[in-house]
């Protein structure tokens, strides 16, 4: 059955062609891997999904392919970002409205739910939708029946819903901003989709798909990133996980040094140090400070480097050690060399620049 259903995946992600392949969505780590062996399970089954996860993790390339795995997949995959829409304009793009229904009304409009019949509705932060239209999304998901504004007579659609969300409902429905009966009506299967931070193993794999995709797109040659930048790269917290990973590498390939990734990253220096505390268990406060000023110390070199153009002979007489000592604290903090940062600059014959 597991092979049955890694088959049917892959296939899919091969026949969509734009989003990433197979290997590279789901990766290395085991949550990703429970990810896949459900999504294979529940595709076929005419039910609610909801995505949980954070910005970035990827919800949007998850609702594709439950609706590519699905019996309906002939049909048509309408998204819904509700944040993108004004709250007073998301109910006629939703439901659509009749001729007349409101000043400007000139003419009858299907909503998205009816433009998606017989297919999939995406709602994408499903928590943003005011509490009038979580009713009728219910209504929808309990009979299969809505209403146009200004109409007299609901009409029946079939619909897979699918919604996703960045928040905890549960807190959403504790402070009276999500309906509860909504939430068990979209909750019926459950994918969560791990940050970008916890499944750190599947960084290269990710960099090196961007690498290639964007340099093909914008016909580029920019060059594998270097050991050391790789390790700085799954050392970072990423908070806005793969997205933030994507335009990261986005912006290496257009201007063709490994100095924007690294600039990029320091610039974001209250969000680096993020430590994982286990509070189940006992909390070693010398090892979080330990972490802290490595951390630090990692900083400040960067920015010294940076600084003195990459010279590491003025780096290491401007912090006052000795260039052995700097060179070590360099691959100890997993840093790009001088060496690293400006190889892309160099044409095919030249060498790097030198201390």
């Amino acid at each position: 059955m597991a092979t049955t259903v890694t088959n049917s995946v892959s296939s899919l992600v091969q026949s969509l062609g734009e989003i990433p392949p197979d290997a590279v969505i789901f990766g290395r780590s085991e949550a990703m891997h429970a990810v896949r062996e459900r999504l294979g399970k529940l595709a076929s089954a005419n039910v609610p999904v909801l995505i949980e996860g954070e910005s970035g993790t990827g919800k949007d390339i998850i609702a594709r392919l439950i609706h590519g795995l699905s019996p309906w997949k002939s049909g048509p995959y309408v998204k819904v970002n509700c944040p993108a829409i004004p709250g007073t304009l998301l109910e006629s793009e939703l439901f659509g409205y009749e001729k007349g229904a409101f000043t400007g009304a000139v003419g009858s409009k299907p909503g998205r739910v009816e433009l998606a019949h017989r297919g999939t509705l995406f709602l994408d932060e499903i928590s943003e939708l005011d509490l009038s239209l979580q009713s009728k999304l219910l209504q929808l998901l309990q009979d299969g029946q809505f209403c146009r504004i200004g109409a007299q007579e609901d009409k029946k659609v079939e619909v897979r819903v699918v919604c996703a969300t960045n928040r905890k409902l549960e807190v959403e429905i504790e402070s009276g901003s999500f309906r509860q009966d909504l939430f068990y009506r979209i909750n019926v299967v459950n994918l969560h989709l791990p940050a970008l931070r916890e499944r750190r193993s599947d960084i290269p794999d990710l960099v090196e798909y961007f690498l290639e995709y964007y340099n093909r797109k914008y016909n580029c040659k920019a060059r594998s990133l270097s050991l050391e930048l790789m390790t700085t790269l799954q050392k970072y917290h990423w908070p806005g996980n793969i997205r933030e990973l994507e335009n990261l590498i986005k912006r290496y390939v257009i201007l063709g040094t490994e100095d924007v990734i690294s600039g990029d990253l320091v610039a974001r220096e209250p969000e680096y140090f993020n430590p994982d505390i286990n509070f189940d268990g006992p909390i070693s406060l010398k090892k979080l400070t330990k972490q802290a000023v490595r951390e630090l110390e990692r900083k400040i070199i960067l920015r010294v480097l940076q600084a003195n153009h990459w010279n590491r002979k003025q780096a290491a007489r401007a912090l006052n050690i000795s260039y052995r000592a700097l060179l070590y604290k360099i691959r100890d903090a997993g840093l790009p060399s001088n060496r690293a940062a400006r190889r892309p600059e160099a044409g095919p014959n030249q060498p790097a620049a030198a201390d």
